[in-house]
């Protein structure tokens, strides 16, 4: 994504119920933060907008109108508290009824006729950040931690959502131990989330493997000679995997 030259746009994708929380502020300092930066943001508050999470029969006049609006973003932010390793029921809702097939995924190449995911898709060229508050400690996150590396409590989304759908999975941006925060911790995790979303076009998103004969065989698993020794997810990273 060349975003020097011309206007950058972000979608902001809000999943929390309260706007008095913790997650309010980092979404009021994360839209201000990227404004000041040049961005055009478009703020999409599921609970405020009454988003209609339960998918009965694809489409739908509401649909449409988020899929322009992701359409139109250069930059799409998920904004969630973590509520049972994962994401809360609404913005489940919101994947599921925008991120249809033939708009996000089964997206057909004319040239080959094959479905276009796993690094291509219906929205390539875009990046995708996961902003996450969680009660967990730091350490509890983490590849030796309770509750597991990032990458790993995150997979389905980073791996089966972002990169699937085409788009550039980001690191997500996870603030632990939120509970009970005090006036100068929220000072603390609001710049920091400012500091984020500086590098956010020029930071390297995660190197996952595109979905390739190079990588994969006709049962879509990894050639034995592909990082040999590695399983889970991984094994799926392109060259060295940092570790914490």
């Amino acid at each position: 994504m060349d975003q020097s030259h011309g206007e950058r746009r972000a979608l902001w994708v809000f999943a929390h119920p309260r706007q008095e929380s913790l997650n309010a502020a980092l979404r009021d300092a994360g839209v201000a933060s990227l404004r000041e930066d040049g961005w055009t943001v478009d703020v999409a508050d599921l609970y405020a907008e009454r988003f209609d999470p339960v998918l009965i029969d694809g489409g739908g006049e509401d649909v449409r109108a988020y899929q322009q609006r992701l359409l139109a973003a250069d930059l799409l932010v998920l904004q969630f508290p973590l509520w049972w390793y994962g994401m809360p029921a609404i913005l489940k809702g919101w994947i599921d009824r925008t991120f249809e097939r033939g708009f996000a995924y089964d997206v057909v190449d004319p040239d080959t006729g094959r479905a276009r995911k796993y690094g291509d898709g219906g929205l390539a060229g875009r990046r995708a950040l996961a902003v996450v508050t969680a009660g967990d400690r730091q350490a509890s996150i983490s590849p030796r931690g309770i509750s597991g590396d990032i990458e790993d409590i995150f997979w389905t989304l980073l791996h089966g959502t972002f990169f699937y759908t085409g788009m550039d999975a980001l690191t997500p941006h996870v603030l632990t131990g939120v509970h009970g925060a005090t006036d100068n911790m929220v000072r603390v995790m609001t710049e920091g989330l400012r500091r984020r979303l500086r590098t956010v076009t020029t930071e390297e998103p995660i190197a996952y493997l595109p979905m390739t004969d190079e990588h994969y065989d006709h049962s879509i698993a990894l050639h034995a000679h592909i990082a040999a020794g590695e399983s889970g997810g991984r094994a799926h990273r392109a060259g060295p995997v940092p570790r914490a």
